[in-house]
Formats: C-alpha cells, sequence, structure tokens
C-alpha cells in the first residue's frame, strides 16, 4: 500500500504532456486575443481614434513632467529686468533642490508666495540663504553679504542696488529676495517689517529658473552669477 501511494504521488507531479501544453498556449493566446480585441475597441470607441488616444497620452506625459520635473512660468511684471521681459516663459526646473540641494546665492528662483509677499507665485533672485547677513549698502552703494560686497551685472541699468537700507541675518531654512530691477521690484525689502520679515521659507520655493523658452529669439539657458563666490559662509564674515 505504501508503495501504490508514492506512485500515486509521483504521479502528481509529473511534468504536462505535450497536448495540456497545447492547451495553455491556447488559453495564453486566447488571452492575448481578448486584450487586444478590448485594446482596439476602446481605441475605435474614441472620437478620432488613434489620433485621439496619442494626444491623451501626449497631455498625460505633459502632465507629468509639469508636476514633477519642469514647470513654465510666465514673467508677469518689470521686477526681474534685464534678465527677464514681460512676457518671457521660462522653464522652471523643479528638481533643483531636490535629493538635499538648496537655492544658492544668485539663483532666480519661482516660489509660492501666499503668507509673505502675496497669494500668487513670483520670481526673485537669492540674496541671502540661511545664517546669510545681508547689509545695504557699503561706501560704494553695494549691497554686502556676510561681510564681502557683491557686485550684481545683472541689474537694471541705473539702479541703485537698493535705496532702502537693511541689515538683516536670514533666519536657517529661509532666503532673501530682491528683484533685479530694483527700482520696480516688490521684495524681501518691502515685506521686513511683517511677519517672516521678509523672508521666504526654502519649502515655498517651486524650483529654479534655469531656461527661457519664449519667445523663440530669447532662447537661453541661465546659469548662476558670480558675484557671490567671494562670500563667506555664515560666521566667517569680515569687515
Amino acid at each position: 500500500m505504501d508503495t501504490e501511494a508514492q506512485h500515486t504521488e509521483r504521479d502528481r507531479s509529473s511534468p504536462p504532456t505535450d497536448s495540456q501544453d497545447a492547451e495553455r498556449v491556447g488559453e495564453s493566446a486566447g488571452a492575448e486575443d481578448r486584450s487586444r480585441s478590448a485594446f482596439v475597441s476602446f481605441v475605435a470607441w474614441l472620437p478620432g481614434g488613434r489620433a485621439t488616444l496619442t494626444l491623451l497620452i501626449c497631455t498625460m506625459f505633459l502632465l507629468l513632467v509639469s508636476t514633477f520635473v519642469v514647470q513654465p512660468f510666465q514673467i508677469p511684471s518689470r521686477s526681474m529686468e534685464p534678465a527677464f521681459r514681460v512676457g518671457d516663459r521660462v522653464l522652471v526646473n523643479k528638481l533643483a533642490y531636490r535629493f538635499g540641494s538648496e537655492p544658492q546665492r544668485g539663483d532666480a528662483v519661482v516660489f509660492d508666495g501666499s503668507g509673505y509677499f502675496g497669494d500668487a507665485d513670483y520670481i526673485k533672485r537669492v540674496a541671502g540663504v540661511g545664517g546669510d547677513r545681508v547689509v545695504c549698502c557699503d561706501k560704494r552703494g553695494r549691497i554686502k553679504v556676510n561681510g564681502e560686497p557683491v557686485d550684481e551685472p545683472y541689474l537694471y541699468p541705473g539702479d541703485a542696488p537698493s535705496k532702502v537700507p537693511f541689515d538683516v541675518v536670514v533666519p536657517e531654512g529661509s532666503l532673501f529676495l530682491l528683484g533685479d530691477h530694483r527700482s520696480e521690484s516688490r521684495d524681501s525689502r518691502d515685506h521686513l517689517g511683517q511677519p517672516g520679515g521678509g523672508m521666504i521659507p526654502v519649502d515655498s520655493v517651486i524650483g529654479r529658473a534655469d531656461w527661457i523658452a519664449w519667445p523663440i529669439g530669447r532662447w537661453t539657458s541661465l546659469e548662476r552669477p558670480g558675484g557671490y563666490a567671494r562670500v563667506p559662509a555664515p560666521g566667517g564674515a569680515h569687515g
């Protein structure tokens, strides 16, 4: 009896026959045919057929890119001239400050100003990061960061770095932001006495403006200005 039971168990685990393999292949092929048929029926049901499906796929792809990677932003005012003109479309790199990176002095950033500047998105240039002391101005009219004067080649021609004197220390996790066209810009200087002291939390930054994409004649990639390269780290200030 034991020998018979062992043979029975062995028979159950024996490999399938050719006819069983053929049956399973046929079932698989039938499932694929049904899936293909359902897809074809879905495409035929769409107004416009394959063209509409292609458009939907492209739209979804662009939405994903805009949400997580690059977002277009239209320049609404003169506050960042001459680097950015009214109507320019810039592409904002939303991955620039992911994975441990943070905004750097000189970056042009787009941020949500809700609760600080106003309920809208803004673009300004980073003049100070957490721990920095930003002062206006030295004897030559330049702003100083951690005691180092900063030459700002992006300033609008004829504009002073600021007609409003200030001396601030930027809290950790915050940014001090200025427009390039200082006489036309409402920025951190205008909110010094308000909640937050004119500073914007790093968490409110949407991304870094890395390209001007439109109009075509203005297409260019943007680089961080070198004026802040000599600025010492917070605590290493001099003068």
